[in-house]
């Protein structure tokens, strides 16, 4: 206390004083001693009014007047102001003060007779209470308007009410003073002045019917507010401002203040009303608070079981692109939403009509619809996520819920035009990062999505000059419509076929906007990345087109293309006009044929002619079918409905993907087939593998069957790959490194039948990439079996073509046999007739074969198949092709595990033929009848079965192509 003045001392002394006897605390140390005192200074330091306020007095004194006035007391009045006037008046300084005080005690006496003689002056409770509250009457805030006598009328008129001022003007403090507001948000805030008419003051004459209806009522302690003062607090409600009065923030809701009233209003119907604005406020709030925690300027934390999903992420994980962009939507809404709250809150204060709280809400009824439909998008899109979901999962989730809004409200027709353009101009900001990623992808060859939000996501474990990968190196993700699980489907051959693997009873989903160009985005995509690889010049063509046509972005175009849509549906008056004619004839003309086939079934109702009329005009076809002359009712018609949005996705973005894909995977196919010779190892595995080059093919296997004949050892890889080499060197030697034959393991048990002893051969051919995409180690595999049922038919006719007469040796053991006739059961030559006619028929039986799977199955399935490779749009389109005819030549070649029984039957007859050809060779003393007995025995029995089982599967159309082969064995077992 060394640095204060005696006046504060003196003024800390008095004040401590003042304290013990008012409140009778003598211990200075005590808590409650030091709080009274820290008031007293406070009031006595920062209280703007320490004596008299003028201003308040002369309020005091004017409003009397008016009130005399109001009820006509002209005398009392002019009295009033009289005398006070003359005591406001009367000099003090040269005065002693107690004369001073009984004159003006005296006067004030006087005047108090003149209230007291006012039997007609109404005071009311609230005024006599406090007559520091006694104001001017405010005609701005309660939003009622005060009816006037003509005496106050002429009043006002008198009076000028200043709207702006300076410091240092006369009036500038009485103008602030009147214009600041009275803080109604403390307690015990000092009432505001207001109409004494019954319109104004509702609230207490609907207290005062509860006091007198009802025994148990208690009045409870109100807050009064006026109307404006609530308009003010819902506008900043709406514009996300959190600390209010009238409405208060807990945990994440909004709820309005319970004793909070207004005159002109029961509290029950204020409160409803501010309930409903408070669902808006919450709405506006969760929004705002999603914006806040995305953008990073959230500095508070999220209340638990707010329903914010991305606040429970990690803090060092960003935002993924799509909730960026969502929010920046969100965000371009709120400025223009608050832009429009500026204007209106500015209109209220600039304005001298009075503005009600039901023209505020009206006249933001079209802007609330909106904050509804974004909050139930983002409830069903963001914040109903469970907090660990995937960002893929997220992503297409928000998607989904747009788009399936957008269709939801645009099938309601004009009554939601609104909610269509807010929600598409919210999709369409949302949709741009996975636009981008898609045009980054199918433009560059660079799938570009670090926070993992595509559904489309790459697998870097394998590298693009690998052979798998064009299967195992994107990954597609299904979402189900629970957002329980994430199903990963691995991006197989087709790279589209994802969403169609989930199981049944589970209905998975995707982007809904991209499926129906999903595939043409993988392939392009895939396309562009391995054009990207391969040492081209297609690519460089490509690249230099691109920077010459300044190529725009994918989401730049279907903006463009959207904007062109919507000018061209545009129409002038004129053409309004000529519409609107040609309509209204139509529906004359319409109604006029409704009309006549109602009356066939006595109905006279032409409101009900007129409404089927409009019916049938609103479908599409009415016009193309109306023009074509008669019009046959059809009572099953139904008005077709028309989907704007979808169709605006099939010619505005589509269009873009589809001519990209066909751009990217045409290229992928030219240079594969110009620079990499796709369609030359095409035609070579069906060379070699296939026997379709018989003149090289042939010199290889012939000196294998030679061996095998001679019975020398034939199973030596250095022989094999010579004379593979020899064979294949002469005619194609840019094949001769590439084609190889290998040795594997059989098991000893087949061995036993000598047509198995080929399949211990598999022919190799090594592709280079990117060929063996299209060629891969499962297709050579396929190759191989057909490779090694084609090598043993060719054994088989090779055996039988190559029996001679001389192979017998007849005539050396001639006169032994003859001499030993006696002792043999059936004649010679009978037992030569027999062997001859069993050879002709397994030689018919294995021409019959080889004539159907080398004419029948493989040349006619391989013209179709080169056909089909010309057509090939995309590699993987081509890889299908190939596959397909793989499948096909596999199963039409009998090597089908379902028709394995046919297989066996037909090997048992090769086999037959291979023992039949040893026993030839080996000359008639090797003969025996048992031996020719049973030949013939199981060559008749295989043949009827396969007879057999071939005519009833062309019988029952199973497998038309063995109509040929069937037919052929008929007529040799009609031969038998």
């Amino acid at each position: 206390m060394t640095h204060w003045s005696t006046f504060e001392k003196e003024t800390e002394r008095e004040t401590k004083a003042l304290i013990r006897c008012i409140s009778g605390v003598e211990d200075e140390d005590d808590q409650n001693f030091q709080l009274a005192l820290k008031f007293a200074w406070t009031n006595f330091r920062f209280h703007r009014y320490l004596d008299v306020d003028s201003h308040k007095v002369q309020r005091s004194i004017s409003g009397i007047y008016e009130k005399l006035m109001v009820h006509s007391d002209v005398s009392k009045a002019e009295s009033w102001m009289r005398l006070t006037e003359e005591f406001l008046n009367t000099p003090l300084p040269n005065t002693d003060g107690t004369k001073v005080w009984q004159s003006r005690r005296h006067r004030l006496t006087e005047n108090e007779h003149l209230l007291v003689d006012a039997p007609r002056l109404e005071w009311s409770e609230e005024e006599s209470e406090d007559d520091d509250s006694q104001q001017p009457i405010s005609r701005e805030d309660s939003g009622i308007q005060l009816d006037r006598t003509p005496q106050e009328d002429q009043d006002n008129n008198n009076k000028t009410v200043p709207v702006t001022w300076k410091v240092g003007e006369p009036d500038a403090r009485a103008w602030l003073e009147q214009h600041v507001v009275t803080p109604y948000w403390v307690a015990h805030a000092p009432r505001f002045p207001h109409s004494l008419h019954l319109h104004s003051n509702l609230l207490n004459v609907w207290d005062q019917h509860l006091y007198n209806t009802d025994p148990l009522y208690l009045p409870e302690e109100k807050a009064f507010v006026t109307e404006t003062q609530v308009i003010r607090e819902t506008l900043w409600l709406l514009s996300g401002v959190k600390k209010h009065f009238i409405f208060q923030h807990h945990d994440g809701k909004v709820s309005v203040r319970n004793n909070v009233v207004v005159t002109h209003l029961t509290s029950n119907c204020l409160r409803s009303v501010l309930e409903h604005i408070a669902v808006y406020g919450q709405a506006v709030f969760r929004l705002q608070r999603f914006i806040d925690e995305v953008t990073g300027y959230s500095s508070e934390p999220c209340p638990p079981g707010s329903g914010s999903s991305y606040s429970s992420k990690k803090g060092s994980e960003p935002p993924f692109r799509t909730y960026q962009a969502f929010v920046w939507a969100l965000n371009k809404y709120f400025t223009s939403f608050k832009e429009e709250l500026t204007t209106i809150e500015r209109e209220i204060i600039c304005n001298d009509e009075t503005v009600t709280l039901s023209a505020v809400l009206e006249r933001l009824n079209p802007h609330l619809a909106q904050i509804k439909v974004l909050h139930k998008v983002f409830c069903t899109g963001v914040a109903e996520v469970p907090p660990e979901t995937p960002n893929v999962v997220r992503a297409s989730h928000l998607l989904n819920t747009l788009y399936k809004a957008i269709i939801e409200y645009d099938s309601i027709g004009e009554a939601s035009e609104q909610a269509v353009a807010l929600l598409f101009s919210l999709w369409t900001e949302t949709v741009r990062p996975y636009l981008e990623i898609v045009d980054e992808w199918i433009v560059h060859g660079h799938l570009f999505d670090p926070a993992k939000e595509f559904i489309i996501q790459r697998n870097k474990d394998v590298p693009v000059n690998h052979r798998d990968f064009w299967y195992a190196t994107y990954t597609l993700y299904s979402v189900s419509e629970t957002v329980e699980n994430e199903e990963k489907l691995n991006d197989a051959a087709s790279g589209s076929s994802g969403g169609d693997q989930g199981s049944s009873n589970r209905q998975l989903t995707m982007v809904s906007f991209l499926k129906p160009v999903l595939k043409q985005i993988i392939m392009a995509g895939k396309s562009m990345q391995l054009l990207r690889n391969l040492d081209c010049k297609e690519t460089e063509q490509s690249e230099r087109s691109s920077r010459d046509a300044e190529r725009k972005s994918l989401y730049t175009l279907f903006l463009e293309s959207v904007q062109s849509r919507l000018c061209s549906q545009e129409v002038s008056p004129t053409d309004t006009v000529t519409e609107q004619q040609a309509t209204r004839r139509s529906l004359i003309k319409m109604q006029a044929i409704i009309a006549q086939n109602l009356e066939i079934e006595d109905v006279h109702d032409p409101l009900l002619a007129i409404n089927f009329a409009r019916l049938y005009l609103e479908q599409t076809d009415f016009h193309e079918r109306f023009s074509g002359g008669d019009f046959i009712v059809d009572r099953s018609s139904q008005a077709v409905t028309c989907q704007t949005f979808e169709l605006t996705l099939r010619s505005c973005l589509y269009p873009h993907i589809e001519r990209r894909y066909i751009e990217c995977c045409g290229n992928l196919m030219k240079t594969l087939k110009k620079d990499y010779k796709l369609l030359e190892y095409l035609q070579a595995m069906r060379n070699y593998f296939l026997l379709e080059a018989g003149d090289t093919m042939y010199d290889f296997y012939t000196a294998i069957f030679d061996k095998v004949q001679e019975k020398e050892s034939w199973q030596q890889p250095s022989f094999l790959n010579v004379q593979l080499q020899e064979a294949v060197g002469q005619r194609y030697p840019e094949d001769s490194g590439r084609l190889s034959v290998f040795l594997e393991t059989i098991d000893p048990a087949r061995k036993k039948h000598p047509v198995n002893n080929l399949e211990v051969l598999t022919l190799g051919y090594k592709v280079p990439w990117p060929v063996d995409i299209v060629i891969s180690s499962e297709c050579q595999k396929i190759y191989n079996q057909v490779f090694l049922l084609l090598l043993q038919i060719k054994w088989a006719k090779y055996s039988l073509d190559t029996l001679r007469f001389s192979g017998m040796n007849i005539t050396k053991k001639l006169e032994g046999a003859l001499a030993e006739e006696v002792k043999v059961k059936e004649p010679i030559n009978q037992q030569i007739h027999r062997m001859c006619l069993l050879r002709v028929k397994l030689m018919h039986f294995v021409n019959s074969l080889h004539n159907y799977i080398m004419t029948r199955i493989l040349h006619s399935t391989g013209l179709e198949f080169q056909h089909q490779v010309q057509e090939a749009k995309d590699l993987d389109q081509l890889i299908k092709i190939h596959y397909r005819y793989l499948a096909t030549i596999h199963d039409r070649c009998l090597l089908r595990e379902k028709v394995s029984f046919v297989k066996e039957a037909i090997m048992k007859v090769l086999n037959l033929v291979l023992i039949f050809s040893d026993r030839w060779q080996a000359g008639f003393g090797a003969w025996k009848i048992e031996s020719i007995d049973k030949m013939e025995s199981d060559f008749k029995n295989c043949h009827m079965f396969l007879v057999t089982i071939l005519n009833k599967a062309v019988c029952r159309g199973s497998f038309p192509h063995l109509e040929s082969l069937a037919l052929s064995l008929m007529a040799g077992f009609e031969q038998c």
